[in-house]
């Protein structure tokens, strides 16, 4: 049966006419508020006096702003010198500080944080040369007008959403405000000026930048796919010679793989959007992967129509979350299909969440984990689709690859596989395969980092440093810091020592190694926080990998998420090259792009056997590369961990329990607090001071002081 098929909007002429006026009145009211353009007169004049600072040999400091209305507001410093490029000094994340994950809130905490860091360095406020922006919000005025305007009279049922995850219209008036707002919070006498930098630019410039691939005659292609910029959801770019030229934008907020994939995730998974993403994934490793036998992938596909030209464009003769995502998002081929897509008021619920653990009693459980597994492949074709048109015409064979849809690391692995030997021999007619990086950052969170890196660039600054870890949100907790979060009648703490030694930090990683090695299961706060959504071993619940049934422990007693949701290994580079097929697509700086649990790999036939906890359904693990340089406590926990179970690797999940990443040390014991199953959080303060804490009360199991005090012993001997 032939499919329904519409591609393209109802009315392109209004929409593009919308566009352009609803930007064009934008630009002037906003302008009049303190939003500046680039092109603008202020903008101009700032990027003047920057660059002219640059020349001098003067320090700049450049300040990314998320502000409130869309998800994951934050704040980024950033300082540049004309010596060494930009650098970051904190990307602070709302959510951190707040608690609401992936909060649209105004960044507040995020920029008291900030200042705080500023004035530690000497510096103040006034020290700033320029504020700039996240998002092009004319630019995106306009294109959500022509998404409007382009499917009357359908699309009137979006201008009736107020919220929904990742945007708040209720806070779109308070972004507004944000040149006063800033300035009160600030004690400022005048409003901050705002420049407003466009949001895949910010993406594109900055994950370049920060990649390890380098400047040379060789072109480097970047691509940012997203649920939505501020002009499209597809922008491709090549870097020559260390300039950046956009190859193509989509212009279309909707003819977009991101909200291909988190629409069906959230519809048929049971999760909000933002959440729903990488539990879909995961969840689709349990479903049927073959093209050739899953039942619902030849139809589905038909969501996405694969034009000429890497063109990626919705069939809206089957979707209709281009005219209301929230309630009505199928029409009835969708429908036929996938069935009743769940509502709002339905997600989260527990008898609609998508439970793997339900396959046995629940009859439509597989189905759907088939029908994940279909959007899966669906969306590594759209992928695949994209980037084999943008290396075609850019004759790259270097990727960098950013935007939310980077965030799926099952696809960019399938891409460093469709990518290789055999196709740029008949693409490109050379002895050549994909070379692929993704930042720890690519989604919002990492566009605040975009604009200040983005500004620095047009002020003619060198490119900065490639980035070789993720710890930037927020600063090193004190020692009082942490003494005053672990006074609480309910927690038991005690000093175990100080790492400001090698002989301290060894020391304090052979303990954590023989807790672990004894099946524990503890967390680690150290330095500053990881920005991005991953932990990499900073704010990090570590377990022994090689217990079978500790994924279940840890799912039920200590994070209460679900099965599907894989554990990810952290690893020293042997360990990672002995257990999983580390790609050549990914080796670039030392295999780089495996430091950031961005990319899984395939084990190794021996590795479900030695390391069960850390092997997927489908036999790949997300992994990370802990380096000695980058982070030496994790480091030696890994070398020490070796030791005792004979594997120099381990379970790493986040440190947190149903919301964000633990920032603070009173959010590390409020979490211990929810956490039944947690052994000891392990806390380390900025002079090396480290503190153990653990369940008091009715509730210490006794598991810490027992093997505290059994290590002490064996410590004793070994020295005598």
């Amino acid at each position: 049966m032939k499919p329904n098929i519409r591609i393209g909007p109802r009315h392109p002429k209004l929409g593009a006419a919308g566009f352009r006026f609803v930007r064009w009145l934008a630009r002037k009211t906003m302008a009049a508020a303190g939003f500046h353009q680039l092109g603008s007169d202020l903008a101009n004049d700032r990027l003047a006096r920057v660059r002219e600072k640059l020349r001098r040999g003067e320090t700049v400091f450049l300040v990314g702003l998320g502000l409130a209305g869309t998800h994951n507001s934050g704040a980024a410093l950033v300082e540049v010198t004309q010596a060494s490029g930009p650098r970051l000094i904190v990307n602070n994340e709302e959510e951190r500080f707040s608690g609401n994950k992936h909060t649209t809130e105004y960044p507040k905490s995020s920029l008291d944080e900030l200042v705080a860091t500023l004035r530690a360095m000497g510096r103040d406020v006034g020290d700033i040369d320029a504020w700039l922006t996240s998002w092009d919000y004319p630019t995106l005025a306009g294109t959500t007008a022509r998404a409007v305007l382009e499917e009357l009279p359908q699309s009137l049922t979006m201008l009736r959403i107020t919220e929904a995850p990742g945007f708040d219209a209720r806070r779109l008036d308070q972004m507004t405000r944000s040149p006063k707002i800033l300035a009160r919070q600030l004690g400022l006498a005048e409003r901050v000026p705002l420049i407003c930098m466009p949001h895949h630019d910010n993406h594109a410039w900055f994950s370049h930048a920060a990649s390890p691939f380098a400047d040379d005659e060789e072109p480097v292609a970047v691509a940012v796919l997203d649920g939505t910029g501020d002009a499209g959801s597809i922008s491709l770019y090549v870097v020559e010679r260390a300039a950046m030229r956009q190859v193509y934008c989509n212009d279309s907020m909707f003819d977009s793989i991101g909200a291909f994939y988190s629409v069906i995730s959230s519809t048929q998974g049971g999760w909000t959007l933002l959440s729903s993403e990488g539990r879909y994934m995961g969840a689709a490793a349990w479903g049927d992967m073959d093209r050739s036998t899953n039942r619902y992938y030849a139809r589905l596909k038909d969501v996405l129509h694969l034009g000429s030209e890497g063109q990626v464009q919705l069939n809206r003769a089957m979707a209709n979350w281009h005219c209301d995502p929230s309630y009505h998002p199928y029409k009835k081929a969708l429908t036929d299909i996938l069935g009743e897509p769940l509502k709002p008021d339905q997600l989260w619920n527990p008898d609609a969440v998508l439970r793997v653990e339900d396959i046995h009693h629940r009859p439509d459980t597989q189905d759907r984990l088939d029908k994940a597994a279909a959007t899966q492949l669906v969306f590594e074709d759209a992928m695949i689709h994209v980037i084999d048109h943008l290396l075609r015409v850019t004759g790259a064979h270097r990727l960098v690859l950013t935007g939310g849809v980077a965030l799926n690391a099952v696809g960019n692995m399938r891409l460093l596989e469709h990518f290789n030997e055999a196709w740029f021999a008949k693409a490109q007619q050379r002895n050549a395969r994909l070379q692929l990086w993704v930042p720890p950052v690519p989604g919002d969170p990492g566009v605040t980092i975009g604009a200040a890196w983005l500004f620095a660039h047009l002020a003619s600054a060198p490119r900065g440093a490639p980035m070789t870890h993720a710890f930037y949100c927020g600063t090193s907790p004190s020692r009082q810091d942490i003494t005053s979060a672990l006074n609480a009648d309910d927690i038991a703490s005690q000093p175990i020592g100080d790492i400001s030694t090698p002989e301290g930090r060894d020391a304090i990683a052979e303990l954590m190694a023989f807790m672990v090695a004894q099946n524990g299961v503890i967390a680690l706060y150290q330095g500053a926080a990881e920005t991005g959504p991953r932990a990499l071993g900073h704010r990090s619940i570590l377990a022994n990998p090689c217990d079978p049934e500790v994924r279940e422990r840890l799912n039920e007693r200590v994070k209460y998420r679900e099965a599907i949701r894989p554990l990810a290994p952290m690893a020293t580079l042997e360990a990672a090259k002995e257990y999983f097929e580390l790609l050549p697509g990914a080796a670039d700086a030392n295999y780089n792009a495996y430091n950031y649990m961005v990319l899984t790999a395939h084990s190794k036939p021996h590795a479900r056997e030695k390391i069960p906890a850390v092997i997927h359904a489908d036999g790949t693990g997300r992994i990370q590369i802990v380096r000695a340089e980058d982070d030496p406590l994790t480091y030696a926990y890994l070398k020490a961990l070796g030791r005792h179970i004979g594997v120099e690797l381990s379970v790493n999940t986040s440190f947190n329990v149903a919301g964000p990443i633990a920032q603070t040390p009173q959010q590390a014991i409020d979490t211990l607090r929810r956490s039944k199953g947690l052994d000891v959080v392990v806390l380390v303060a900025d002079d090396g001071e480290v503190h153990a804490a653990w369940h008091g009360g009715e509730r210490d199991s006794g598991r810490f002081t027992g093997w505290y005090q059994e290590w002490k012993s064996r410590t004793q001997v070994s020295q005598r």
